[in-house]
C-alpha cells in the first residue's frame, strides 16, 4: 500500500486529523494490528472528529484576542456576592 501519498492526500483534503492518526497506527502497528478495517477506521474518523471541534472552538478564541484567560474555578466565592454563587452551585 502507498502509504506516504494517502498520508499527503489527506492533508491536501484538509484532513489533518485523520493523517495523523494514521501516521500514528503506522508507527505503532502491533498495537493496532489485533483492530479490523472498521475499528481503524472509527478511530481515524474520531481523531478527525476531535480535531474539527478543537479547531472550531480555538478559531473565535484567537479572533477575541481576550486579555487574560478566565475559567470558572478562579472565582472568587469569599467575596461578599453571595448572589453570584448560587446559579453556579450546579455547574
Amino acid at each position: 500500500m502507498l502509504t506516504h501519498p494517502t498520508s499527503e492526500q489527506l492533508m491536501t483534503l484538509g484532513l489533518t486529523g485523520m493523517a495523523k492518526a494514521l501516521d500514528e497506527q503506522r508507527q505503532a502497528q502491533t498495537t493496532f494490528e489485533p483492530l479490523g478495517f472498521e475499528d481503524r477506521l472509527g478511530l481515524l474518523v474520531d481523531r478527525e472528529a476531535a480535531d474539527h471541534d478543537a479547531k472550531r472552538l480555538i478559531a473565535p478564541l484567537k479572533f477575541a484576542a481576550l486579555r487574560q484567560s478566565a475559567c470558572v474555578e478562579d472565582l472568587d466565592f469569599c467575596a461578599p456576592r453571595a448572589a453570584l454563587t448560587a446559579p453556579l452551585w450546579p455547574i
